[in-house]
């Protein structure tokens, strides 16, 4: 019971010099506050709350200086509140300081506000200068737009996506292949470089 109280003093401490707001609860938890290697872990309904990301998963990890990185597994969803994207994965690291998160495994990242669901092996989101790289057989779902790929980069902010490795566009009745395709997700135009192929149906 020291040991436990002497660690959740420490991440306090710890948070209170961050700008954002920095919480957590668990059902379990455990940690050492030895310098150099701070943890805290967490455990049964994990959940942590940092500035506008609220994440969930059975475990999660606090670790790094002034708590900058959090690694989660198992079941884990996490949150952007004021972006309103939603992440569904195996696993997820997020650094608080970059802001970037990494989904591994099977991952969905659900773009709520500009009605998108993309998913892939692993995804990399950037939230201040919010891209989204996709990895490993991505798919991407908007309305009658349907985007298959190895690799794809998602611009949240100029509603476009680049495909390439082996990328397959179908819209509506629609099918397009080629070695790289750009989509604009606003108005579902399709842009083909290299090997161009594709079937229109009336």
């Amino acid at each position: 019971m020291k040991n436990f109280f002497s660690v959740l003093f420490c991440v306090i401490l710890a948070c209170a010099a961050w700008a954002d707001t920095f919480t957590f609860r668990a059902d379990r938890m455990s940690g050492s506050k030895a310098t150099g290697k701070e943890v805290t872990i967490l455990t049964g309904n994990a959940e942590v709350r940092s500035d506008k990301l609220l994440i969930h998963a059975d475990r999660i990890e606090i670790s790094g200086s002034d708590n900058r990185f959090i690694d989660c597994s198992g079941n884990v969803q996490g949150f952007e509140e004021e972006k309103n994207i939603l992440f569904i994965t195996d696993r997820m690291r997020y650094d608080r300081t970059l802001k970037i998160a990494r989904l591994e495994g099977n991952s969905t990242m659900e773009d709520r506000d500009n009605e998108i669901v993309a998913r892939g092996r692993f995804i990399e989101y950037d939230d201040e200068n919010e891209i989204a790289i996709l990895q490993i057989s991505v798919r991407l779902f908007k309305d009658n737009l349907v985007c298959r790929s190895e690799y794809a980069v998602y611009r949240r902010a100029e509603k476009n996506l680049a495909l390439s490795g082996f990328p397959l566009v179908y819209k509506k009745d629609d099918e397009y292949r080629a070695d790289r395709i750009r989509v604009d997700l606003d108005t579902d135009d399709v842009v083909m470089e290299g090997d161009v192929k594709g079937s229109l149906k009336n």
